[in-house]
């Protein structure tokens, strides 16, 4: 006896002879999993994927450089967006006034700095209003051909016009939107992240601002961070909501139809409810965060799972059929498919685990949850299902319970049996051939899939601006709420021309500021910018600490004398003084918007630059490079853009890593596992093949259907190796047995195999595929394409299998067993 042997015999002594004490031992053990599950937390949005990432390390080095993360304490802003015929009547800039006003009575939104077109124009009817409820008396004491005067005064200046909507007619004086910002005081830290998360510490505070210009009378839409936030960490449970019943329905009409039996289908349920609840309780005593990438973790295990299950079920009743009991039927049943099913579970941990070497947190967390959980459906749908299919089938014979189906799937003369194996009657006649087309296709498919593009932005994990009617129609418990965020986005990129930067630059300036030339030399690096960034009057459109100057220049008249008096050039900029401009700064209201840009040591400033979204993050990030190598000291380009364009050549690193890794472990651990066990390594080959062949059909199918490489769909070509794996493992492992019971019979062997396992095969793949194209039922874009190609890979991998196995096999008897 082998140590194979050996080791089925002693699992089959617990199996099948001590089935009692296997089933207590699992459910202990359940219970052991279930106490985890209440540790489990949520990690949401794009902030997750930049932990680890160079780009992300360098900017929190510069913001620890430049002390208190960032420039004393912590900001951010909130953007109060104001519609109307015109916003720039009187009455709708009264309400912008007394929003403003609103918000400032209120203690807990830690206001620091407020600004709006409202404040700019109230300045110059009245220089000496400093106050909100000065410049609302300023708007409401004001004749409409003074309010257009002081409109006109203000658009000459640099600050108006880059907050209206780009229907603004001077002339006229109208505009039908504008933009109004608050700056909040939040806690530290806020800044040194890129990205957006589901737990912003701008959360609370910007849905309390919403709460409050819900109430007002204007027309006015609240945004920022913290909006998006709230909708990030809404959209999970609102996915997982409408994603797990439609799985769950799906699940249960196919394993209707693969079982045919109620006590088979409970058996098969409970199984799998327990491989959900080791692998969550797991997570939650790992502390592994659940976020988008892991929702597709219980449904690739239900994948494999429900394959396991059907097999386990199948093979069994292929034993029944030849009138053994219960036990003699699950003995040769559990000691073939234990050594299928750890073929099947050592490829797809391999393929999950290739993701391991990802330099992303939270693709490294997906491939630890799904290996393990796979390791864990190993040992439910081997050990524990067997054991109580053995308890069940002999209480069902002890009460004489009824039976109902119980012939194994494919078997007979059926029409889906002669489906099953007519790619095995093909690869008779002309398996040459038939391989030959099969290889030449997927080497088609493999090369066109090579310009698949690569991506990654905060819209992937944002529901769409309008959710489709079947989720708008749900029932109450399974309705989503509201999203407005891509809405409201998509409407300011339309309407605001300083808004298309979505995308910006963050250039962080190492210098001693007091030098008469610091601000000159800034103001003069952003002349003939680079070709991304978005220009005004052929100057990049930056936000900065000059630009605060220019602003508080405008609102305050002692301020713009001073700032004259040291202008020995006339172009808005100082270039004397400077230490005494940025003191009188830092005591006046514009404080907290100065410290957002200049620390108080006067020795580092940051400057915004805005990018044209039209081009891709690496143009936006390479031209803010090349706009720090203008400047003669220290000067670095960082920011959301520059660190999510390092993600995306991450992503595409990690494809393509993983898919190598996967591609090497998985052969290697076939190779060797075949010739333990069949004392035939060249098998492994053979059942590599079919998987190499779907994978080609799968990278051409995503480019064909413009589906790029993203957080999640980057994982795919690992897992498709994992789970596709399933397939053809399922198919030779069977194939060498029948191979060497029937002394080289290649043809009968191929026949018995694709009628006894293809049948199990099929219902395993309509139903994974299915089960995981739910997915595309998922409120987030990134979920959906997730699902439809893991669905593709399940349904090519199955494929592959019936048709490129059998010639494959053939010529392997031919000219190599």
């Amino acid at each position: 006896m082998n140590t194979v042997d050996a080791i089925l015999e002693w699992l089959d002594g617990y199996i099948v002879d001590r089935p009692k004490t296997v089933v207590l031992a699992f459910l202990l053990l359940t219970a052991g999993f279930a106490t985890g599950l209440g540790s489990i937390s949520t990690d949401a949005g794009t902030s997750q994927f930049v932990e680890g990432v160079p780009a992300q390390e360098a900017f929190e080095e510069v913001n620890d450089e430049f002390e208190s993360a960032t420039f004393e304490a912590d900001t951010g802003p909130t953007t109060l967006i104001q519609r109307g015929e015109n916003v720039l009547a009187q009455p709708e800039l009264v309400r912008m006034l007394e929003l403003q006003q609103r918000l400032r009575e209120r203690e807990d939104l830690r206001i620091v700095g407020q600004s709006s077109a409202a404040t700019l124009i109230a300045t110059r009817l009245n220089p000496n209003a400093t106050t909100l409820a000065a410049q609302e008396d300023a708007l409401r004491n004001a004749t409409p051909s003074e309010i257009d005067q002081a409109i006109k005064a203000a658009a000459a200046g640099p600050g108006l016009t880059a907050i209206l909507s780009d229907d603004f007619n001077p002339t006229a004086g109208a505009a039908s939107a504008t933009i109004g910002t608050v700056t909040h005081e939040v806690p530290q830290g806020l800044s040194s992240s890129t990205g957006t998360s589901g737990t912003s510490p701008l959360t609370e505070i910007q849905q309390s601002v919403q709460s409050v210009a819900e109430r007002s009378s204007g027309d006015f839409t609240v945004f920022g961070s913290g909006i998006i936030s709230g909708e990030l960490t809404g959209v999970i449970g609102d996915s997982l909501t409408i994603v797990v019943p439609a799985a769950l329905v799906l699940i249960l009409v196919f394993l209707l139809f693969a079982y045919r039996d109620p006590i088979d289908l409970v058996l098969g349920l409970i199984a799998l409810g327990m491989t959900i609840i080791w692998t969550f309780g797991f997570m939650g005593h790992a502390g592994i965060p659940f976020g988008q990438m892991t929702i597709a973790v219980p449904v690739l295990l239900l994948a494999v799972g429900i394959d396991f299950g059907i097999h386990a079920i199948n093979r069994y009743r292929e034993e029944r059929a030849t009138g053994a009991g219960v036990r003699e039927s699950m003995r040769p049943t559990t000691d073939q498919l234990l050594v299928a099913f750890f073929i099947v579970t050592g490829t797809t941990v391999l393929g999950f685990a290739a993701n391991l070497l990802s330099n992303l947190a939270p693709i490294r967390d997906f491939g630890a949850a799904a290996g393990i959980g796979i390791v864990f459906t190993f040992l439910i749908f081997g050990i524990f299902l067997p054991s109580m299919k053995i308890l069940l089938d002999e209480w069902r014979e002890q009460v004489n319970f009824p039976s109902f189906g119980t012939k194994p799937i494919g078997s007979g003369g059926s029409a889906f049996s002669a489906a099953l194996t007519s790619g095995h009657k093909i690869a008779s006649r002309t398996p040459k051939l038939l391989l030959a087309v099969l290889l030449v296709t997927g080497g088609v498919a493999g090369a066109y899939g090579t310009g698949v593009d690569t991506s990654f932005s905060q819209e992937d994990f944002l529901p769409p601006e309008e959710l489709p009617d079947y989720v708008q129609s749900l029932p109450g418990p399974l309705a989503p709420g509201d999203y407005t965020v891509t809405e409201t986005l998509n409407n300011l990129e339309e309407d605001f021309e300083s808004f298309e930067g979505s995308g910006s630059v963050t250039v962080f300036i190492e210098t001693p500021l007091r030098r008469d030339d610091a601000l000159e030399q800034i103001y003069r690096a952003t002349g003939n910018p680079q070709e991304s960034f978005v220009t005004t009057n052929r100057r990049a459109q930056a936000q900065g600490i000059i630009q605060v100057i220019q602003t508080q220049a405008e609102q305050d008249q002692t301020f713009a004398a001073l700032v004259a008096r040291n202008d020995r050039n006339d172009n808005g900029v100082p270039d004397d003084n400077l230490e005494v401009i940025y003191e009188y700064l830092l005591d006046s209201p514009a404080r907290g918007q100065a410290l957002s840009y200049i620390s108080d040591d006067f020795r580092q400033t940051r400057v915004v630059i805005t990018a044209d979204p039209e081009y891709s993050q690496s143009e936006i990030a390479a031209d803010g490079q090349a706009f720090t190598d203008r400047f003669r000291f220290t000067a670095i380009a960082t920011g959301q853009t520059v660190v999510f364009a390092a993600i995306t050549d991450i992503i595409l690193e990690s494809a393509l890593l993983s898919l190598v890794a996967a591609l090497i472990a998985t052969a290697g651990f076939l190779i060797f596992i075949y010739w333990l066990l069949e004392d035939r390594p060249s098998l492994g080959v053979v059942n590599l093949i079919p998987i190499m062949v779907a994978i080609a059909w799968l990278a051409g199918t995503m480019r064909y259907f413009d589906i790029p490489l993203n957080a999640l769909t980057a994982t795919v070509l690992s897992i498709a190796i994992g789970l596709g794996i399933d397939y053809s493992a399922h198919i030779v492992h069977r194939f060498g047995e029948e191979y060497e019971e029937l002394e080289g019979d290649v043809e009968m062997a191929l026949d018995n195999t694709i009628r006894g396992t293809g049948g199990a095969l099929a219902g395993s793949m309509l139903t994974t595929t299915f089960g995981t194209g739910v997915l595309g039922l998922a409120i987030t874009p990134v979920l959906g394409q997730f699902g439809l190609v893991i669905a593709l890979s399940v349904a090519y991998s199955f494929i592959a299998s019936l048709l490129v196995t059998p010639p494959t096999a053939i010529l392997w008897h031919r000219h190599v067993a």
